[in-house]
C-alpha cells in the first residue's frame, strides 16, 4: 500500500491533518488501532471546550501569544509557540467550513468555544452525539469524500526508517504485519496518559495511585516509536488533570465520578490535609497544580478535602457539573459531623493534628496573612473560606490525569527533531503527543483540543511545503 501521507491516529489531530493534506492535493490515509465505527478515543471522550490556556482561540495572535508567555513563564518554544498563536483562529474558521459547529460557554478565565451538539454535563461519559463526536464523524466523511482513506483496525507497530528518513509504517491489520509505504508519517496519537509505565517513568513513580481520566488507547506509542527513529523527547514532569473523588479508584462501580463531579471549585476555598492532619499544598493554585503536587506525595490515595456548611451549599453548588448534589446522587463517601472530633474520626485523621490546621487557616484568614502559612495559601482567583460553620464535610481525594504533557519535539512545520535540533525526513507530529507549549510553575496546560486543532493544520501544510 502507497500513500503520500500516514496519521497515526484517528482523534481530531490525525484526521485534521489528512483532511488538510487531501485539500492541498495530497492522498493520504488515517490509521486507527479501534476497530470499533465509533471508536474510543481521547478526542470523543472530551467534554469538548476548546481553549488556549483557558482563553478564547479566536483573540487576535498577538494577544494570544502574550497569554502564552505569560502562562508557561516563556517556557513555551517561542516559534512554535507564535505559530500556534497566529493560526488558532484560522483553525477554528477552517473547522466550521468543515462542517463542525460550537457555542461560546464562560469560563472563570474567560469565554471559551465549546464544540456543539454541546455535552449535558451529566456524570458519566456522556458522548454519543455531543460536539466531538459528531465533528470526528464529520471529518472522517470529508477524508473519504476528498478520495483519501480511514482504515480501522489498523495498530501501527513501527515507523519504516530508511537511511534515517520515515518512508512509511508497519501497521498490524487482520493479524498480518503490512508495510505502508509513504513520503510524510505524522505522528497523532495522542499523549501517554493511560501507560502506567511512562506515567511512572516521566511523571511520578506512584503512577498506579492516579485514576486515569483518559481513552484506554492513549498509550504512547507514537511517541516511543518516535524515539526509536531518533527524535527528541522533552518536556515531561507534569500533567493536565483534576483532584478527583477517591472512591473512582478503590471502590468498584464508581466510575461514574469521572469525568464529573468537578471537586476544583471545592479544593479552591478548602483545605486538603493528609491523615496526620496537616495540609499538603497550597490549595489555592488551582485544581491541576494540585492534581500534580498530590501526585508526588508519598501516599496519593492519602489526602482528604475539609470544608463546612457554608462552602457545600455555595461554592459546592455552583456549576452544571458541582460537587453538590452530584457527590450525594453517586452514593460517594461524604463524611458529616457536627464538629471536627467526630469527622476526624470518621475519615481516619488525627482529630488534634486537624483541629490544629483548622485554627490556624482560620486565624490567617482573619488576619489576611494565609498566604504566609506553611505551605503558602494562594488566595487568588479563590480566597479560602474558614471552617467555622457546621456541620463539616470531609471527601476522600487523589489524582485524576487526563492528559499528559511533555513528548515529540517539533518545529513550526510539525516535523520531528532529532537531539542536536535536524529534522527527522518524513517524520511529522501533531496533537498531545508533542512538547513544546507547556510549562511554568502553573504547569500551563495549552489545552488538548486547541493543540489538535492547530497543529493539525500546521502538520499537513508543512508536509505541503516539504514537497
Amino acid at each position: 500500500m502507497q500513500f503520500d501521507v500516514v496519521a497515526i491516529g484517528g482523534g481530531f489531530a490525525g484526521l485534521i491533518a489528512a483532511n488538510r493534506c487531501a485539500q492541498l492535493g495530497l492522498r493520504a490515509v488515517v490509521l486507527e488501532k479501534e476497530s470499533g465505527e465509533r471508536y474510543l478515543c481521547n478526542s470523543r471522550y472530551t467534554t469538548g471546550i476548546a481553549h488556549i490556556l483557558f482563553q478564547d482561540m479566536r483573540l487576535p495572535g498577538g494577544q494570544l501569544l502574550r497569554i502564552i508567555e505569560k502562562g508557561t513563564e516563556g517556557e513555551a518554544a517561542p516559534g512554535l509557540a507564535r505559530a500556534f498563536a497566529e493560526n488558532s483562529r484560522r483553525a477554528i474558521e477552517w473547522l466550521v467550513a468543515e462542517g463542525g459547529k460550537y457555542i461560546m460557554v464562560n469560563a472563570p478565565t474567560g469565554k471559551s468555544i465549546m464544540l456543539a451538539p454541546p455535552r449535558r454535563f451529566n456524570q458519566g461519559l456522556d458522548w454519543e452525539g455531543r460536539g466531538a463526536d459528531f465533528l470526528l464523524r464529520t471529518l472522517e466523511a470529508n477524508l473519504r469524500k476528498r478520495g483519501s482513506s480511514f482504515m480501522r483496525g489498523a495498530a501501527v507497530q513501527a515507523l519504516a526508517m530508511t537511511n534515517g528518513t520515515c518512508v512509511g509504517v508497519d501497521a498490524l491489520i487482520e493479524g498480518k504485519l503490512e508495510r505502508i509505504e509513504a513520503r510524510a508519517v505524522i505522528i497523532a496519537d495522542g499523549g501517554f496518559s493511560s501507560n502506567r509505565d511512562m506515567v511512572r517513568k516521566y511523571i511520578t513513580p506512584r503512577a498506579d495511585s492516579l485514576l486515569i481520566r483518559a481513552s484506554h488507547t492513549a498509550m504512547g506509542d507514537g511517541m516511543r516509536m518516535a524515539e526509536e527513529a531518533g527524535a527528541k523527547l522533552h518536556g515531561f514532569g507534569a500533567f493536565y488533570g483534576h483532584p478527583v473523588h477517591r472512591d473512582a479508584v478503590t471502590r468498584p462501580g464508581h466510575r461514574m465520578l469521572w469525568p464529573f463531579p468537578m471537586i476544583d471549585p471545592i479544593t479552591q476555598v478548602g483545605l486538603v490535609v493528609t491523615p496526620d492532619g496537616k495540609r499538603v499544598a497550597d490549595e489555592g493554585r488551582g485544581g491541576i497544580v494540585l492534581a500534580n503536587l498530590l501526585a508526588q506525595t508519598e501516599d496519593p490515595l492519602g489526602a482528604t478535602l475539609i470544608f463546612d456548611d457554608v462552602v457545600w451549599n455555595t461554592v459546592a453548588r455552583k456549576g452544571p457539573a458541582a460537587g453538590n448534589p452530584m457527590i450525594l446522587k453517586s452514593g460517594a463517601t461524604l463524611h458529616q459531623a457536627s464538629d471536627l472530633t467526630t469527622l476526624a474520626a470518621n475519615a481516619g485523621i488525627s482529630a488534634s493534628g486537624l483541629q490544629a490546621t483548622v485554627n490556624e487557616l482560620n486565624g490567617a484568614i482573619a488576619d489576611g496573612t494565609a498566604e504566609s502559612l506553611t505551605p503558602r495559601r494562594t488566595m487568588k482567583p479563590m480566597a479560602a473560606m474558614p471552617v467555622s460553620t457546621p456541620p463539616f464535610y470531609a471527601i476522600p481525594i487523589c489524582s485524576g490525569i487526563t492528559a499528559t504533557m511533555g513528548g515529540i519535539a517539533i518545529d513550526t512545520d510539525c516535523r520531528a527533531l532529532r537531539p542536536e535540533g535536524s529534522h527527522i525526513p518524513g517524520l511529522f507530529a501533531a496533537g498531545s503527543t508533542v512538547a513544546g507549549l507547556e510549562g511554568g510553575s502553573q504547569m500551563a496546560y495549552m489545552g488538548g483540543l486547541s493543540k489538535a486543532f492547530v497543529l493539525g493544520l500546521l502538520s499537513a501544510e508543512g508536509i505541503a511545503r516539504a514537497g
